[in-house]
């Protein structure tokens, strides 16, 4: 019975733990799209640095998207997180399929996959969200007191200080302070909207490229299908060949350069295809098509910093692409075809055999050394290939770590495009203390350690919205209020209103020149010159386009007017009947008896 109670205990206790166990690494997150001066402050340096594309991103950093400029992350599970008008986002946890940030301020869209039961938390100064399944939602926190969670689709668990909710599709909840929330159906969207929704289908729609990657890695088919194409390699079945090359002498791992992250070293590639062929699957050469990215197998699917074979010297660091099936010596496990050398004795392990795409032209990549520690890659040409005259290393290059190589791009940030100092004094430690990662539904992010408890909503702008559409409906009721004011101006007998009409809410005006018009309702149809066809007779009756001729008329009723054309009708079939009566008086029976025969067809 202890036994069961203490199990119990600890159960409830991991629950409303905050998430602390496990490490963060380079690959979960990397930014996919710039556009504009986005900067990234970098935790491992404090120093504020332009954004590249591929850029992996870990715990503690921020990024600044001023003005317009626009910045995309994505996940390893393939969601995406945009952010644009002056925003500030802290990555306050990355862990294998939980995600926290926190959005100081700015607008946020958010398309979360929901794959392999992953949670992706949003936070700002005023609420929390979570997500557990698919979800696009949009967050808008442009000041400290006022936060808007736009849902699009799905669902998302909202909180704030006084309670927490859950806001389904098509709403909005607006949060004003801390004891101020109102939950309404969504308003009209704007061009942020539409550009991450035909960003979305550019991403997300099936591509071509779904058939040949494994399922891990079908996310990214857009990228695939848009950069290259496939084609069947015997041995290695279909391979992905880049249809965009810089240049005459290109080779994988050169257009980019080695940045000190997290401790190691990982490539980050200046092409917009080189996020998944440079951190995922090996690379071959072929003699008809050249260079081909061959994919990693289903179910084996392992980020890397850069799958390459090193060799360093005094002089020079070189690297050459690892083709399938070659050892990755690394600082951690990177799947199979991989040796983790974190607690080895590098001294003791030796490469027997030689990487198979040395023997390739061009193959290999030799920069100085002291280039490389700054971040340079300037490129030297060596007279013997190094794989072939120097020992290969094992494991990334160890040199000393220098300023320059932690940093993408040096530059000043400069008038509007800087941050607050607000923004800047932000401390993240803190952050991840306020807001804690909460994996349970039930248990409160804003007060952790404690259960959730409802949120108390006012409906304030549901009751405006309501009298506005009333307002609206009022106004398409009646049309026209508006003529029926003019023709009572050029009108000396005022214009008769819906109650003053006739049942059948219909009348013939007849002007004083001989012309009619239709009345419906309030007012008067479109007037056209020339002839129309009256709906209750048949007849064609004149239209008069003036409106000024209307202080004359007569006004009756539709149905006095049908019955007026019966009763004609009628008188015109007893003449008609007196007088064939008259003729079969001066006839034999024969043709009397014939002629009221045919008599008998008259209708009446």
């Amino acid at each position: 019975m202890k036994r069961i109670i203490l199990l119990a205990v600890l159960v409830v206790a991991f629950f409303l733990m905050p998430s602390y166990s496990y490490p963060s690494y380079p690959g979960g997150v990397h930014l996919s799209l710039i556009d504009g001066d986005v900067k990234i402050y970098m935790e491992d340096t404090a120093e504020w640095v332009d954004a590249e594309i591929n850029m992996p991103l870990k715990e503690g950093d921020r990024i600044w998207v001023p003005g317009e400029c626009k910045a995309e992350l994505r996940l390893n599970d393939g969601s995406s997180l945009r952010l644009t008008g002056d925003s500030s986002l802290d990555i306050l946890r990355i862990e294998e399929r939980s995600f926290r940030f926190f959005l100081d301020t700015g607008r946020a869209y958010v398309n979360f996959r929901g794959l392999n039961s992953t949670l992706l938390q949003l936070d700002t100064p005023l609420s929390s969200t979570r997500v557990y399944e698919m979800a696009i939602y949009r967050v808008d926190a442009p000041a400290e007191s006022y936060t808007d969670i736009s849902v699009d689709r799905g669902v998302v668990y909202a909180e704030t200080k006084v309670g927490s909710m859950r806001v389904r599709e098509g709403y909005t909840l607006s949060i004003r302070g801390d004891d101020y929330a109102d939950l309404y159906p969504m308003e009209p969207s704007d061009e942020w909207y539409h550009w991450n929704k035909e960003r979305d289908r550019a991403l997300y729609e099936r591509q071509y490229s779904t058939r040949y990657l494994p399922d891990e890695l079908s996310l990214y088919s857009y990228d695939f299908d848009r950069y290259g194409r496939w084609i069947y390699v015997r041995d290695y079945g279909y391979v992905w060949r880049p249809s965009v090359v810089i240049s005459a002498g290109w080779a994988p791992y050169r257009h980019g350069r080695w940045i000190w992250i997290g401790g190691d070293f990982i490539w980050v590639s200046y092409e917009p295809w080189g996020w998944v062929p440079y951190h995922y699957g090996r690379w071959i050469f072929n003699i008809s098509i050249g260079w081909c990215w061959v994919p990693p197998a289903r179910g084996a699917v392992y980020w890397g910093p850069g799958f390459v074979g090193w060799v360093y010297t005094p002089e020079y660091i070189a690297w050459v692409p690892l083709a399938p099936g070659e050892i990755y010596y690394g600082y951690g496990y990177y799947g199979p075809h991989s040796v983790n050398i974190t607690n080895v004795n590098i001294a003791n392990i030796k490469i027997k055999k030689v990487y198979k795409n040395v023997y390739v032209n061009n193959a290999v990549t030799v920069v100085e050394k002291d280039s490389f520690t700054k971040g340079k890659h300037k490129t030297i040409y060596v007279k013997d290939n190094p794989f072939l005259k120097d020992r290969i290393s094992i494991g990334r290059p160890q040199i000393k770590m220098v300023r320059e190589r932690t940093h993408p791009a040096m530059s000043q940030i400069h008038g509007m495009k800087k941050p607050s100092s607000k923004i800047k004094d932000i401390v993240v430690d803190e952050l991840k203390k306020e807001h804690p990662l909460v994996n349970t539904k039930i248990y409160s992010v804003m007060s952790p350690g404690s259960s959730i408890k409802e949120m108390p909503i006012k409906r304030e702008k549901v009751i405006a919205q309501v009298e506005r559409r009333m307002q609206k409906r009022d106004k398409q009721d009646f049309p026209m209020e508006k003529e029926k004011v003019l023709l009572e101006r050029k009108s000396s007998k005022p214009f008769l209103s819906q109650k003053e009409a006739d049942p059948v809410n219909e009348k013939v005006v007849k002007t004083g020149l001989g012309r009619e018009v239709k009345e419906h309702g309030l007012g008067l149809k479109k007037e056209t010159e020339g002839h129309s066809k009256n709906k209750v007779s048949g007849e064609k009756e004149i239209v008069s386009p003036h409106p000024e001729n209307f202080e004359h008329r007569e006004i009756y009723s539709p149905n006095d007017r049908r019955t007026k054309l019966q009763n004609e009708r009628k008188m015109r079939v007893s003449n008609e009947r007196q007088l064939i009566e008259k003729r079969e008086s001066m006839q034999n029976p024969i043709q009397k008896r014939l002629k009221t025969e045919k008599l008998g067809q008259v209708r009446f």
